[in-house]
């Protein structure tokens, strides 16, 4: 068997686009991943087109002996370009594997220790500016059949504006989040918008409500700073969407600078990096929560590295996108009660329906404000 093409398509979902690469081989076989990063879209799909030629012609057995032919291929290497590109070629070459060899792609990884793989909803409360809409959206998960799910009741122009203020609000959109939620785990998104100083005013106004964790509290590029911050919160840190190998990991998890590590399929190089990062994080026994912001192909892969790592602790679902994410895949990606279901088909179980993408067109991302909405 040889690969013969390496092919990208594009197209723009909801608030960034949606980046897929097919491998195609002299057999008919076929490998999808999936390298969808928000903003530098055109930078990644360059990047896959450029090392593309570097795999055409090769036999596609063995895709971690790629990965390390292409991941030094760069003199460069590293960074969010090209670890995406990387690791949506990466995907490819499992599920391709999988698919040749007729076995689920985490098989291919050591088996499944779990086919039911608990899930929280992310992007949760949206909008939900009351403590009476706070409560009902808590409801709804729960009813939606989550045990947890992922919000953010702060803002940074509200810290900015009034920071007591601000922080009163917090605590009340969480005790009324709590009281409709029960038992649920809610986890605070804090999208780096705090600092040393502010974290712990935010971590001792929710503390009564248990916070599952507050992800990236501060900015992630300084491991010894949130290893202090780590120190002075009793609510975990949960950190890693931004870090891109286990080379960077290896300071914050030496460190102490978080409680759960959350690597992304599409940015840290694939299967064939996470599972080293996996693998660090066991060695503190700290658990993986995989990041999980794209659409069908990064889903099925992060089910299946949550299956086959012992130390997976929870996935994240983008529920707002779950009805567009399931049209554009081949099946519907299982869920049962707040459980995805593992998909038991050769190599990732599922393709992409770009046929429900066509009136998708990729377009430039939107310039961003972000920049000034930090807050310290």
């Amino acid at each position: 068997m040889k690969i013969t093409a390496v092919t990208t398509f594009r197209y723009w979902v909801d608030w960034c686009n949606w980046l897929f690469v097919r491998i195609d081989t002299d057999e008919g076989l076929c490998g999808w991943g999936e390298g969808s990063l928000h903003g530098s879209i055109d930078a990644v799909d360059a990047a896959i087109r450029e090392i593309a030629p570097q795999l055409v012609g090769e036999d596609p057995a063995g895709p971690e002996r790629h990965w390390h032919r292409l991941y030094h291929a760069w003199r460069w290497r590293g960074g969010a370009v090209s670890q995406t590109a990387l690791a949506a070629l990466d995907i490819a070459l499992w599920d391709l594997e999988g698919k040749r060899l007729g076995v689920p792609v985490a098989r291919l990884l050591g088996g499944a220790l779990r086919t039911r793989l608990r899930g929280y909803a992310s992007h949760w409360l949206q909008g939900a500016d009351t403590p009476e809409k706070a409560y009902a959206g808590a409801q709804e998960a729960v009813k939606r059949g989550f045990k947890a799910f992922k919000c953010r009741p702060f803002t940074a122009e509200g810290l900015r504006a009034n920071e007591a203020a601000e922080l009163r609000r917090a605590a009340a959109l969480m005790e009324a989040a709590r009281a409709g939620a029960g038992d649920a785990e809610i986890f605070i998104e804090c999208s780096e918008f705090l600092s040393p100083r502010t974290a712990p005013m935010l971590d001792a106004a929710l503390r009564p409500y248990r916070p599952g964790w507050f992800e990236e509290p501060i900015p992630f590029e300084n491991a010894r700073a949130m290893a202090e911050l780590q120190r002075n919160l009793t609510t975990p840190i949960a950190t890693g969407e931004r870090l891109l190998s286990r080379f960077e990991y290896r300071e914050i998890l030496e460190r102490g600078g978080c409680r759960i590590v959350q690597p992304d399929l599409m940015h840290a190089g694939g299967f064939t990096e996470i599972r080293k990062i996996a693998a660090l994080a066991d060695t503190w026994y700290v658990p993986v929560a995989p990041h999980n912001p794209g659409g069908p192909i990064c889903t099925a892969a992060a089910m299946h590295l949550a299956a086959s790592i012992p130390n997976f602790l929870i996935l994240e679902q983008m529920e707002p996108q779950r009805a567009l994410r399931d049209r554009a895949s081949s099946v519907p990606i299982r869920f049962d009660n707040g459980d995805f279901i593992l998909p038991d088909g050769p190599g990732l179980g599922i393709e992409p329906n770009l046929d429900a993408l066509a009136d998708m067109a990729a377009r430039p991302q939107p310039r961003s404000e972000r920049a000034g909405s930090l807050y310290w």
